[in-house]
């Protein structure tokens, strides 16, 4: 197991590795779902901290895996046995999502935490020895991750699993290990490889969003059949994801993190907020098509604020992640600005002017943004 060169050509996802991320598809279902039942019960931010917390042990778990595999990528039999043992323990963390949420419950996640690490440590292990050059690091990576598997671990013998601090303070130490672990050499990994996993998750979040109203607009004709309502939200809820997805893959992430390595710790950590706001975004939609024809506690305005906060959320770090990393984003940061005050806005005419009328003014929005970036860019490319 030797590093992988940081400058290779033509570096790419594996077919292992894409194998790895279909296994969250199950567990980001899970913690959309249950988001969008409290939303429609009318208590959102009631389960907003709950969300949030079983949402980092998804993403967190992705990235462990992610980042190795970045650097040290050896695709003979006993990397693969030790990428599915850490496939077992997706599944597992995926069987505890929903006790987690309900009740607060990580027992299930942190066994499947724990099945996770002994094949990343493993991982690491066999880096340092096969691997001098990167030897400390790896062992760093290796004490690391063992130390605050056994926190988390130990956790559980609190009652009731302790109180939210003690999750706080072990999940600040988890995400301390690869800073710590990296002052005495920074691992291997590829700029544009990992910009691209980067991306294929973005994709199994926006795919989970098409997945979850899809799933409510079945619910919603077996119950009441088609109706214009519905099939006016299940449009624009496409053209909102569409957007999104456009937006994003133009950002030269690949570019920008080959050409300054040293800010991938801000990149790479900032977005579980872009992740989490997919997420929730998929969560509001499907709330959405629910409200047709349905009766939910949730009013108008907050059904819209569920998908519009989002929404805002995901602009915005998609400006604040990557302008420390290229030299001129997209979409310049007055144009974002100005789309994240009007998103915010428009829920308040929810109650006078009807949802669908809200959400086509979001949709309309991300449009006319999409529209400015690319008019913006083709100037640009004229200029030069």
């Amino acid at each position: 197991m030797t590093a992988r060169d940081t400058a290779e050509r033509h570096r790419a996802a594996t077919p292992l590795e894409l194998l790895f991320d279909l296994t969250f598809v199950v567990a980001i279902s899970q913690v959309a779902a249950q988001l969008a039942h409290a939303t429609e019960g009318g208590h959102p931010l009631e389960s907003l901290l709950p969300f949030l917390m079983v949402f980092f042990a998804i993403w967190w778990a992705w990235m462990n895996y992610t980042w190795f595999a970045s650097a040290y990528a050896t695709d003979d039999v006993l990397y693969r046995v030790l990428t599915f043992v850490q496939i077992a323990g997706v599944l597992v963390i995926a069987g505890g999502v929903r006790e987690a949420f309900e009740s607060g419950n990580f027992a299930v996640i942190t066994v499947g935490y724990l099945v996770m690490r002994v094949g990343l440590i493993a991982l690491w292990i066999r880096a340092a020895i096969e691997h001098p050059e990167g030897r400390a690091t790896a062992v760093r990576y290796a004490i690391g991750v063992s130390i605050v598997q056994a926190l988390w671990v130990a956790r559980l013998a609190l009652i009731e699993q302790g109180t939210i601090w003690t999750f706080v303070v072990v999940a600040i130490l988890d995400l301390a290990v690869p800073i710590w672990a990296e002052r005495t050499g920074s691992t291997n990994w590829h700029p544009h490889h990992i910009a691209e996993r980067y991306q294929l998750f973005t994709i199994i979040l926006l795919g989970e969003s098409v997945f979850a109203a899809t799933l409510a607009v079945q619910d919603s004709i077996s119950e009441s059949g088609v109706g214009v309502e519905l099939i006016t939200i299940a449009m624009l809820g496409l053209v909102i994801i569409f957007t999104l997805w456009w937006l994003y893959f133009s950002e030269p992430a690949g570019d920008g993190l080959s050409e300054r390595r040293e800010r991938s710790f801000i990149w790479g950590y900032g977005h579980f907020g872009i992740f989490v706001s997919l997420a929730a975004i998929g969560s509001g939609l499907e709330v959405a098509v629910v409200s047709v024809g349905h009766h939910i506690e949730a009013p108008p305005t907050m059904v819209a604020y569920a998908i519009a906060v989002p929404i805002a959320l995901f602009l915005v770090l998609l400006w604040a992640l990557h302008a420390p990393l290229v030299d001129e984003v997209v979409v310049e940061p007055a144009a974002i600005a100005a789309a994240t005050a009007g998103i915010l806005l428009l829920p308040l005419a929810a109650e006078s002017l009807g949802f669908i009328v809200v959400l086509s003014g979001i949709a309309a929005v991300l449009a006319g943004l999409l529209a400015f970036a690319l008019l913006r860019s083709n100037a640009r490319s004229l200029s030069v």
